[in-house]
């Protein structure tokens, strides 16, 4: 089954995308609203549906004519479309960081970009400049009264819920020391120990990498409080975005990957282009327990894993002393060169990420992985009542075409229990990000009841569009325009009202 939001020519098997339909979502985010209403241009709005969709991502590409080397270096921009009595309101603001201000005042790049984006002057200018620029850019996660903008290498941007006007660096209560690592991919425990807790990390790397494990009440009166902390400290480089949980486990995938500084601190790369994969290398399942578990303060254990990369992971649950993890893995580590245009990327020369399943056994420390879907994907996502156990259903973004890489123009529902799928496309014009999923508030309702929201890159327009798709079939229930233009992003979070 699938279905389509665009119009296209049925008689043809495979339309391919324009590269300036989707180069041309890379723009800035030209305006800040405040609770301005998205016009409904098709369906209705499910009234069931009450809270807030927030979602982060880089808004500012290009200052005095100058671009960013890589999207991943734009600062960050918070929109939050509040969902309430079948309306939806949108307030967006950027993250005022310290850098944000002091390039918004000058009009141009003052900081070197993790991914390549290099200040005016030249090599000279840029050589041994080593300060990072916190552009709060990469998720937005609501934690007690605090809203979040996170950017895994440094601490975390406290913002307003409602008004998103930037509180500053929040070090959580003390948790943090200014500036401290602080992953951009927690995950949310709906209760396997009885209470909702957010578990995250940060990573000290080097030849030898430490992980600061931390779990914060995510309920009542305490939430915000840390519940739990501990430090486990492994060999070799760890490049960790993203991790997976399981009610005793933490789960990480240590690529096999080496960091050259040099290139960094001489000013010709940014720090991110001087990862490299090492096609002989062992990579490592990092399994640390957790401090709520039944193996609670045993030391870590580390099991091989398949080749390849991985910047995220789907789930995790645990079968007879066993851990599985569905993970998207990649041939290589995906990267764009000094000397690319990342508006004119060439996705036949990259490699796809396809969805695999690992069962690790750790006693053993054996795995065996298998490959769910061969179709390019990224951003999956499963119902967040089945966080760390086994679940049937996931959604995630695709490419249109069934092999080969492409631009994410689909979203997909996988059933793993019989590999049955069913999709809807935005395809040949529209673009997807990454797709939220909202649980049905219903006493009784099933893994796969509620809706996915998602934002679109409509090139028609030259604008985007906000959809609500029925999680079950994938019918669109409506279509919303959103009144500014907003980047392929990143990632984004549900807040219940």
């Amino acid at each position: 089954m699938a279905v389509s939001y665009l119009k296209r020519d049925s008689s043809k098997k495979h339309e391919t995308f324009s590269q300036e339909d989707w180069s041309s979502a890379y723009c800035n985010v030209e305006k800040e609203l405040d609770k301005s209403e998205l016009k409904l241009v098709k369906g209705s709005i499910p009234t069931q549906i009450s809270g807030t969709f927030y979602r982060n991502g880089p808004g500012r590409l290009e200052r005095g004519g100058k671009w960013v080397h890589h999207p991943f270096d734009g600062d960050g921009m918070i929109a939050a479309f509040k969902f309430d009595d079948g309306k939806i309101n949108l307030t967006n603001r950027f993250v005022r960081t310290k850098e944000w201000l002091e390039e918004e005042r000058s009009q141009k790049f003052l900081y070197r970009g993790v991914f390549g984006t290099q200040k005016d002057g030249g090599l000279l200018a840029n050589a041994f400049d080593v300060r990072l620029k916190n552009i709060a850019n990469t998720h937005v996660i609501k934690l007690g009264d605090e809203l979040l903008a996170l950017w895994e290498a440094s601490s975390p941007y406290s913002l307003n819920p409602l008004t998103l006007e930037t509180n500053g660096i929040s070090t959580l209560n003390g948790v943090l020391k200014n500036g401290e690592a602080f992953s951009a991919h927690p995950r949310f425990d709906p209760g396997h120990h009885g209470k909702e807790r957010m578990v995250t990390f940060g990573v000290n790397t080097g030849p030898k990498s430490t992980i600061r494990l931390m779990e914060f009440s995510n309920e009542g009166e305490n939430a915000g409080s840390l519940l739990s902390d501990r430090k486990d400290s492994f060999n070799g480089f760890a490049f960790l975005h993203d991790f997976a949980i399981t009610p005793n486990w933490a789960i990480f995938l240590q690529n096999a990957i080496s960091f050259n500084p040099l290139p960094f601190l001489f000013g010709k790369k940014g720090a991110a282009q001087c990862l490299t994969s090492k096609p002989d290398g062992n990579p490592q399942f990092l399994l640390i327990p957790r401090d709520c578990g039944k193996f609670a303060g045993e030391p870590p254990k580390t099991v091989n894993a398949p080749k390849g990369f991985v910047f995220h992971h789907l789930n995790a649950w645990e079968e007879n002393e066993k851990i599985i993890v569905e993970s998207i893995f990649y041939d290589d580590f995906p990267s764009i060169g000094p000397d690319d245009n990342f508006r004119k990327i060439d996705f036949d020369q990259l490699p796809e990420g396809t969805l695999k399943r690992c069962e690790i056994n750790p006693a053993k420390n054996a795995f065996n992985c298998t490959t769910l879907s061969n179709q390019c994907c990224e951003f999956a996502t499963v119902n967040p009542n089945f966080e760390g156990l086994k679940s049937r259903f996931s959604w995630m973004a695709t490419a249109e075409n069934k092999v080969g890489n492409g631009p994410l123009q689909a979203i997909k529902k996988f059933d793993s229990l019989n590999n049955g799928e069913i999709s809807w496309s935005a395809a040949p014009r529209g673009f997807v990000s990454e797709p939220v999923f909202i649980p049905s508030q219903e006493s009784n309702s099933e893994e796969d009841d509620g809706w996915v929201v998602v934002l679109v890159w409509n090139s028609i327009r030259s604008g985007t569009d906000l959809i609500i798709l029925d999680s079950k079939d994938l019918a669109e229930k409506a279509i919303l325009q959103v009144p500014i233009s907003i980047p392929h992003g990143l990632h984004g979070s549900w807040v219940e009202s």
